[in-house]
């Protein structure tokens, strides 16, 4: 019933919008198309003018040596977007940018949900690996326990980033989009505060319950913002916070969805000032959501790092398709967290595996005292969202069918850390067990898994991807045509990877 209401209440405020709203830049407006999806790089933003942290691949690890593994676990999905973009407009993809943890967590799969008490649910597989004949894939999927949205209320603050560098339709128009595309999924027992930053802060309304009158006000106080100005994104991000405290929900959903380039300039703009500013305010039990827009001036770093220590995710949005996918499709996810500090332990058999390494997480790793450690900041999982990590294992020669692999267990909160030292929250673990199965059949979700997994090696020009070729994910990705056919983001998958290998020609 919510999702029907909030489709007639969407068509209301698009109608709304229709009437005399503008959005526009500097010395300029223009009415604006809701439905229209940005397309083209400007030209001022053909350049190299991206930031990304550089990633150093896992390496093999001897088991003999070392059998424990872990890492954050986290469902960022920014760099998959980012790098749909790029490829849908012909630009050749940066290997540092190349998250593969990104790419394989943008799409959900056919997990079991966690029963009883658990927020989580988590199994695995262990199948042969296509590009290297010698190894297996051992795929581990964590899914998260769907929440009931009725009965909980949201206390949510847009905070906007309106400088300069936020004018040109994949920006700002977009952001506008975006939000006003989710105050439907909102209801009366809901909050909204809309905050903007440039040179300076302001807020343009606070508080406001979210009645059908003030959904359209809301959206109408959004389409009437403009860019212009420097980066002040401390002031923003404090102001933005005070907001979210005014109005705190307790037992309810507090959260800021910043929407920026990632452009910060003015103020705290160091990543070791930035993560201090937003771990203090999530350890009060108000979660960050980072929305990244525009090209050419992305700062990816950075928008990962605060989503990282907000206690929450990042997503770049590209299309207005992404947009809904994000907002509406992935409500749940994006705005209610039901894993906290969420990380995982593996723990190979040496018996039976030589060596291992995990594919991608390469942001996320953690000693083994920093697992053991239950105030450790690690990762978030929101509601419904599903989470896959993949390592590439080579088992030791005449294992046995029915041999132990690995034993893995995954750690998580159901309450964000506070500000009180005295308070412990406790600690879940879920486990499960991984074993050489010779019967077993691979699922969809497995060879899927697999091909994006090749296809990030690939673009990253890794020294692992052995035989891995663009042809040969193309021709897998073909054979799970029914598979992809349900689900339009997988479906466009196979459309960028074919674009791609046109893209990097003979090269791989």
């Amino acid at each position: 019933m919510k999702k029907f209401l909030a489709l007639i209440v969407t068509v209301l405020v698009c109608l709304s919008l229709l009437v005399g709203c503008s959005v526009g830049g500097p010395d300029k407006s223009y009415d604006y198309d809701y439905s229209h999806t940005p397309t083209g790089i400007p030209e001022n933003d053909k350049g190299d003018n991206y930031q990304f942290a550089e990633i150093k691949e896992n390496d093999f690890t001897d088991v003999s040596k070392t059998a424990d593994s872990y890492f954050s676990l986290n469902r960022n999905t920014s760099g998959y977007s980012l790098m749909r973009r790029q490829i849908n407009e012909g630009a050749k993809i940066h290997p540092s940018s190349v998250r593969i943890e990104d790419y394989v967590n943008y799409f959900n799969y056919n997990y079991a949900r966690p029963t009883g008490d658990d927020s989580l649910a988590l199994g695995g597989s262990l199948f042969d690996c296509p590009w290297n004949a010698a190894h297996k894939l051992l795929r581990i999927g964590v899914a998260a326990e769907e929440l009931n949205f009725d009965d909980t209320a949201n206390n949510v603050v847009f905070l906007i980033d309106v400088s300069g560098s936020m004018y040109g339709e994949d920006r700002l128009p977009l952001v506008q989009q975006a939000f006003t595309m989710l105050l439907p999924m909102l209801d009366v027992a809901d909050t909204v505060s809309v905050v903007t930053y440039a040179s300076g802060t302001k807020v343009l309304c606070e508080g406001l319950t979210c009645t059908d009158s003030n959904k359209t006000k809301i959206a109408n106080i959004i389409q009437d913002i403009q860019a212009g100005g420097s980066t002040y994104g401390e002031g923003g991000i404090n102001l933005a916070y005070a907001c979210a405290e005014k109005y705190m929900h307790r037992g309810g959903n507090n959260r800021v969805i910043l929407a920026t380039d990632g452009d910060f300039n003015v103020g705290a703009s160091s990543d070791g000032e930035l993560e201090k500013l937003i771990s203090d305010k999530a350890s009060k039990g108000i979660d960050l959501t980072v929305l990244g827009f525009g090209m050419g001036n992305t700062r990816d770093h950075t928008m990962e790092t605060l989503a990282k220590n907000g206690n929450g995710t990042a997503a770049y949005i590209d299309t207005i398709n992404e947009a809904r996918k994000v907002l509406v499709e992935e409500f749940g996810g994006t705005m209610r967290t039901v894993a906290y500090d969420a990380k995982a332990k593996v723990v190979f058999n040496a018996e039976s595996v030589d060596k291992y390494r995990l594919i991608g997480y390469e942001n996320s790793m953690l000693t083994s005292d920093q697992y053991n450690n239950s105030k450790t900041q690690a990762g978030e999982i929101g509601s419904g969202h599903t989470v896959t990590a993949v390592y590439e294992v080579a088992l030791k020669k005449g294992v046995a069918d029915g041999a132990s692999v690995a034993e893995l267990e995954v750690a998580y909160k159901k309450a964000p850390l506070t500000d009180n030292e005295n308070v412990e929250n406790p600690e879940y673990k879920v486990n499960a067990s991984i074993t050489l199965d010779g019967s077993y059949v691979q699922t969809d979700d497995d060879k899927f898994v697999a091909c994006v997994v090749e296809y990030g090696l690939l673009l990253r020009e890794s020294k692992y991807k052995s035989d891995a070729t663009f042809a040969d994910v193309i021709a897998r990705l073909a054979a799970l045509n029914d598979y992809i056919a349900t689900d339009g983001f997988k479906a466009e998958f196979a459309e960028v990877v074919g674009k791609a290998a046109t893209l990097y020609g003979a090269k791989n």
